[in-house]
């Protein structure tokens, strides 16, 4: 089943690397689906001319079909003038802000597949008046849901998160039964739903080194995470753990695990970056609507210099078109 609609993929702050990398995705893939990029038409005229990349942009209007062969463009703000490159502002967060709730307003009457999001900056976001400490919650506001969980993907390892952007001497305050068993539960939906999986296996590092060593270096292992496994486990998933964080990700990215839930940022963004850098994505587990993202920042260093590379967005389109195709033959 061919999913039929296309993608909205929004073009993120405007002064960022955001506006290269889809022209590069876009000039680079081969056989692409025309999908929808919201965002500005006149910064990616500019960005395509100062750039020297050659992209046929149309012009695209809600309600038409996408041009095949050319990039769609539906064209929410004009700050090509006014723009420079590496210098966000309020203007550019307001319209980076649009970009977003006008796709997922459109993903929930029906007109995309699904979202796949260009890095944004979250302190021109909260500059505009939007006060959330980030693309996720924000999403999260808008989809009307409350919790939602963090997962990192590549070809060799996905991780998720049960605690994300805190300081590292609360995680242990954070954790409880009750959040690491909806972790387990929505990272074992996604694999199935998502990812195609039938029975996914599932690991969940412990939280101290050598996973406390029967309580001598901690005993979160005993008192919250053993306990949340074995729930989850009789709930039916196959979940094993807590299992020592220093061996789990090698037997995961071995092919023994298909996710690994992880504590906290570090111990599952580490190991995923040594091994995707290039080509990881980030994607949203427990919106209704399948969102997934480049898994940078917006390098604001090298916007407008032509150096952006576009492969953590190009795997991020086509996660997001197999997640769709995956969740259309759910229905069908």
């Amino acid at each position: 089943v061919m999913n039929d609609k296309p993608l909205a993929i929004t073009m993120g702050c405007p002064a960022s690397i955001g506006p290269e990398i889809i022209l590069r995705w876009f000039t680079a893939e081969k056989n692409r689906a025309p999908h929808i990029v919201v965002g500005d038409l006149s910064v990616l005229m500019r960005c395509a001319s100062e750039l020297d990349i050659a992209a046929p942009l149309h012009h695209w209007q809600p309600g038409e079909s996408p041009v095949a062969g050319k990039l769609n463009i539906w064209s929410l703000s004009e700050l090509g003038e006014s723009l420079r490159w590496g210098k966000p502002d309020e203007t550019t967060g307001r319209a980076m802000a649009g970009y977003i709730m006008e796709a997922v307003s459109h993903i929930n009457s029906g007109n995309f597949s699904g979202l796949v999001t260009c890095p944004i900056s979250k302190s021109s976001l909260n500059g505009a008046g939007y006060h959330f400490p980030g693309h996720t919650e924000m999403l999260a506001s808008l989809c009307n849901v409350d919790s939602q969980v963090m997962m990192m993907a590549g070809k060799k390892l996905r991780v998720t998160l049960a605690t994300i952007h805190c300081p590292l001497a609360e995680v242990p305050s954070l954790l409880n039964q009750n959040l690491l068993v909806r972790i387990i539960r929505t990272t074992h939906r996604a694999l199935t739903a998502d990812f195609g999986i039938d029975h996914p296996k599932i690991a969940v590092g412990g939280l101290n080194p050598h996973g406390g060593e029967d309580g001598l270096f901690g005993d979160e292992e005993q008192r919250i995470i053993l306990p949340a496994v074995n729930a989850a486990q009789a709930e039916g998933i196959n979940v094993c753990g807590p299992m020592p964080p220093d061996t789990v990700f090698f037997k995961a990215a071995r092919g023994h695990f298909d996710a690994v839930v992880c504590m906290y940022h570090d111990q599952g963004l580490i190991p995923f970056k040594l091994l995707h850098f290039e080509d990881g994505v980030n994607v949203t587990l427990g919106l209704p609507i399948i969102r997934t993202s480049v898994d940078h920042g917006t390098a604001y260093d090298i916007a407008g210099q032509g150096s952006a590379d576009p492969q953590s967005l190009s795997a991020a389109i086509e996660l997001a078109e197999q997640m769709a195709e995956f969740r259309n033959r759910k229905k069908t």
